[in-house]
């Protein structure tokens, strides 16, 4: 009789486990969970807040409806965007990340699995428990890998601020505030009113 338990996926060693994105693809989690440089990270809670929910929808909305008839497309968790460094085959992609929104310029790293390569904006909506890895994880590896812009919202205390790539490394804007007029520098012509996106 065939052993069933060969067909189990077996879930991560958080602690002390290296993956690759050819193991994430065989696991069966009930939370999501990232790599980053071979190692796991849950998610820090079972679902975004409403507050978190509203600003990606109107963020994403917005770019939506700018971006069309473009060549950028925006996509909105959950959405895999595998960050190769040796080679584009799932044994070797040790980053995967699900950032809340991402606008993607080359629509040969769109494919069907998610994005592979560096998305041109990413943005992370803050949620309590979360902040430490956006703020510094997501931030080194976003700066490695070259993503242009590194948007991170604090939906709660309603403030935006805008992580610019200038020779290869982060350049923090002013921190932003509801009411505030914002431009991608990346995305050509997109302008945004804070308060449309926090209001309410």
């Amino acid at each position: 009789m065939e052993n069933e338990d060969k067909h189990l996926v077996k879930e991560p060693d958080i602690e002390y486990g290296r993956y690759t994105y050819a193991d994430y693809l065989t696991w069966e989690m009930d939370e999501m969970v990232e790599l980053i440089k071979g190692k796991v990270y849950k998610w820090a809670a079972a679902a975004p807040s409403t507050s978190h929910q509203k600003v990606s929808l109107k963020l994403g909305s917005a770019f939506l409806i700018f971006l069309k008839g473009k060549p950028c497309q925006v996509f909105q968790a959950p959405y895999d965007v595998r960050l190769p460094v040796k080679s584009k085959k799932n044994q070797d992609i040790e980053t995967v990340l699900q950032p809340d929104l991402c606008v993607i310029c080359d629509e040969s790293k769109i494919d069907d699995a998610g994005c592979i390569g560096t998305p041109d904006l990413v943005v992370e909506i803050l949620s309590p428990g979360n902040n430490k890895k956006e703020l510094r994880l997501k931030y080194a590896v976003y700066e490695e890998s070259g993503v242009k812009e590194y948007w991170v919202i604090h939906p709660n205390e309603q403030t935006l601020l805008i992580y610019s790539l200038v020779d290869g490394k982060y350049r923090s804007s002013k921190l932003f505030i509801s009411g505030d007029i914002v431009e991608s520098a990346c995305i050509e012509g997109f302008r945004l009113n804070l308060e449309e996106i926090f209001e309410g």
